[in-house]
């Protein structure tokens, strides 16, 4: 097996810039570190992270858009919490200042509310674990890990709690338009359920609401229209809004319709009725998320993907049988 000094002999620089660069040392250019990178990959070099580096950037959107944000807040929080136990330290870094990455040293970074997309290249540039949080991804390389709620099981946990409650036709919107975000994953595991709970499934009744709030009024009030007795809306701070929708519609919850959606701590609770919602297991996503860090720190193997089931909140806006 290939030593460090057998790959800095290939790139032609010494070892010393060779350490510097899988220690990410921010005087070394991009084209070293690629041309080593390259190297280290091609005769299965892998170096271990130093263990004195404990510095973790957080990737987040740079605008605080909302709801995308309150989910950002909620694990956020949680890794705040799980890494601090853990000894690590945590730096803020909006999306569009990534070009800081190269100017600082880190062990390891975690991407928030961003598109696998958007790191294409992590690979090529870094020999530093990235943990994509609350997505799903492609293979992006050795180096990107993914950590994330299984939205085909929540969305089922969703729809049984309705038909167990004795709704029999379920309306729902996802938040987000297709191809972004979970949207997708979600509104094919809201087909499955229904069609698993022998409930209307037809086209109509399952929609996308798009980045933000302003269609739901329109897209309750269709939903409305076609006799739905339960609604039920993954994603964002979709509950409040719907609320306030069936007041316009002179509808009450949970007595004329039920009504699920996704946990916001600063506010389902706390609506009246108290909301019914799903939510990913933040704490378990956090925790996971520093056993690949330290699971690379130490060398050893770890899942590339890491899936976590959803748990249902039982609460008031849901009919009883």
């Amino acid at each position: 097996m290939a030593k460090l000094e057998d790959i800095a002999k290939l790139a032609k620089v010494s070892s010393a810039t060779v350490s510097r660069v899988f220690n990410h040392h921010p005087s070394i250019s991009l084209e070293v570190r690629k041309r080593v990178f390259s190297i280290a990959r091609e005769h299965g070099y892998r170096p271990r992270i130093s263990v004195k580096q404990k510095n973790v950037v957080v990737i987040t959107p740079y605008n605080p858009v909302y709801p995308v944000h309150s989910c950002v807040e909620m694990i956020l929080m949680a890794l705040i919490q799980e890494m601090s136990r853990r000894g690590f330290r945590l730096e803020i870094l909006p999306e569009n200042n990534l070009e800081r990455l190269d100017s600082i040293q880190f062990c390891a970074a975690v991407a928030i509310g961003a598109e696998p997309s958007s790191f294409k290249d992590w690979s090529d540039r870094y020999v530093l674990p990235l943990i994509v949080m609350d997505r799903d991804g492609e293979d992006l390389g050795p180096e990107v890990f993914y950590v994330r709620a299984d939205d085909a099981q929540g969305m089922q946990l969703a729809i049984e709690h309705l038909k167990v409650r004795g709704c029999q036709m379920v309306g729902s919107i996802v938040h987000g338009n297709p191809g972004t975000g979970n949207a997708d994953l979600r509104h094919a595991g809201i087909t499955e359920a229904l069609t698993a709970c022998k409930l209307p499934a037809a086209q109509s009744l399952t929609c996308y609401s798009g980045p933000g709030t302003d269609k739901y009024v329109e897209l309750i009030g269709k939903l409305l229209k076609q006799g739905v007795d339960a609604l039920f809306c993954p994603g964002g701070n979709a509950g409040v809004v719907s609320l306030y929708a069936f007041s316009l519609y002179n509808r009450q919850v949970p007595h004329d319709i039920s009504l699920i959606a996704s946990e916001q701590t600063q506010f389902s609770q706390y609506s009246v009725p108290p909301l019914t919602t799903i939510s990913p297991d933040y704490p378990a996503m956090a925790s996971a998320t520093a056993d690949i860090i330290e699971a690379r720190i130490a060398g050893t193997d770890c899942p590339r993907k890491t899936i976590l089931p959803y748990s249902l909140i039982e609460r008031e806006s849901v009919q009883t049988p």
